[in-house]
């Protein structure tokens, strides 16, 4: 697939997000996020306001369900998500009655491997209970934690490739990554290039950073969709 963006709103109001929103659209973004802080400040409202904002563009709710699968798919998408996410650490059943709902109501399903045992069999038992998209993930309070106790902060390109390799869907990767890196990731086979904390928001503080950030997402935004990725098939 061709390489896209997708813009990470870790805020926590409904107008910042609006407002963030309509400059990342402006500078080229393809997908919106309604992340998790927005959706634990705002909730549905949230959803709904940039649905009614953005009537055509993706809106990907990152709820990181691991329980009530079935019905807080149904209730994002019914408030105008294109995508949610559930985490490998559910219950296969959860995972499947996620799947089952994006089916039911139209919705697509991403699957994120956050803090599995091992990173490449989360990212393939998405893939088998039915998820649309995986996201390889590495947790913000992990690499902190890590970093402080003074070994070297873990990153998604770690494994990414061997993620790309392990499943044919396409794969997504979150966590710490620099500009360059978040760049560089349809390299590596991976097209769906999210910014978020902290590339384009502060990663303590939730709020925009300093600076002209429209040219910036713009800058990211031509040198991703520049690029190609091929069409993958799983390696058994």
């Amino acid at each position: 697939m061709k390489p896209l963006v997708q813009i990470s709103l870790d805020l926590t109001s409904i107008d910042e997000a609006l407002e963030t929103a309509a400059l990342a659209m402006r500078a080229g973004v393809d997908w919106l996020e309604a992340g998790t802080p927005l959706l634990l400040a705002e909730g549905l409202h949230g959803v709904k306001a940039l649905r009614e904002a953005f009537p055509e563009t993706p809106i990907v709710a990152d709820l990181k369900t691991m329980d009530g699968g079935y019905l807080e798919a149904e209730m994002m998408a019914k408030a105008g998500a294109t995508h949610v996410v559930v985490m490998s650490q559910a219950h296969e059943e959860t995972i499947r009655c996620v799947v089952q709902a994006g089916a039911d109501f139209g919705c697509e399903v991403m699957g994120d491997n956050l803090n599995s045992a091992d990173m490449i069999e989360g990212a393939k038992r998405l893939e088998d209970y039915g998820c649309g998209y995986v996201i390889h993930h590495i947790g913000y309070d992990e690499r902190r934690g890590i970093a402080a106790a003074g070994h070297r902060m873990p990153s998604p390109l770690d494994q990414l490739r061997e993620v790309v390799d392990a499943v044919s869907v396409p794969v997504q990767a979150v966590g710490g990554l620099s500009l360059e890196q978040a760049i560089a990731c349809p390299e590596y086979g991976a097209p769906l290039v999210v910014l978020g904390a902290p590339l384009t928001i502060d990663a303590d503080a939730f709020q925009t950073a300093d600076g002209d950030l429209e040219a910036s997402l713009k800058m990211i935004c031509d040198a991703v969709h520049s690029q190609s990725v091929e069409p993958r098939t799983r390696q058994v």
